[in-house]
């Protein structure tokens, strides 16, 4: 799904979209049709722009994030700015592209999105681990009850907070792509954490990108 307020930047969007191969189930000009046709649309991925004439772009995926089953958001977003990535991030969004990135980058940026990578413009993936790093050092209560991850699992945890995608996880582990996407979603389950940005936090709350 493709959410702008600019006519012809949306369909351009889902345009080359349609062309390599993905499926566009549905556009939007606003945020609350947005979230509304979501809803029966059901799209995988939303590529949201973050200025929106009703509701923020970040709201937008905030809910998203938040339906069931849950949507993984790429913010396609002219802004730079460290305050608009870390609120999107903090809302859900798996993924921050700029619009200045070219057509493959924002292809690849969609797919492995999907896939459930974190996707960052060069230079906001530092950022970002700077700001979860940040708040990891801060008091925080522990909880007795925090779910036991298998051995395996850790380990996958350890190299999801060291930034490898799951190619290089799968590659590193000699596992295939798809037990590894099987093992993120079961740790996400057990933690009850909705994406892979989430998890990053995670594990660097628990020191694993230091191991």
């Amino acid at each position: 799904m493709v959410v702008d307020d600019h006519p012809m930047w949306r369909d351009a969007v889902a345009r080359d979209l349609a062309d390599a191969g993905h499926e566009v189930v549905a556009t939007a000009g606003d945020g609350r049709t947005a979230v509304r046709i979501a809803a029966a649309a059901r799209p995988q991925v939303a590529v949201v722009d973050l200025q929106l004439p009703d509701i923020s772009g970040v709201e937008v995926t905030r809910q998203l994030v938040a339906a069931e089953p849950p949507v993984r958001v790429l913010v396609l977003s002219a802004s730079g700015e460290h305050q608009d990535v870390l609120e999107a991030v903090k809302a859900g969004a798996t993924g921050y592209l700029l619009k200045s990135a070219g057509r493959e980058e924002f292809l690849d940026a969609v797919r492995r999105t999907g896939d459930g990578d974190a996707v960052f413009t060069p230079g906001l993936a530092g950022l970002v681990l700077g700001e979860f790093r940040r708040l990891a050092s801060a008091p925080r209560r522990e909880d007795d009850d925090t779910p036991r991850l298998t051995d395996r699992e850790t380990e996958v945890l350890r190299l999801v907070a060291k930034g490898l995608t799951y190619k290089q996880i799968a590659e590193r582990l000699v596992l295939s792509h798809r037990t590894v996407q099987n093992h993120v979603q079961n740790t996400l389950g057990k933690l009850q954490l909705h994406n892979r940005v989430e998890l990053v936090r995670y594990a660097i709350e628990k020191g694993l990108d230091q191991e």
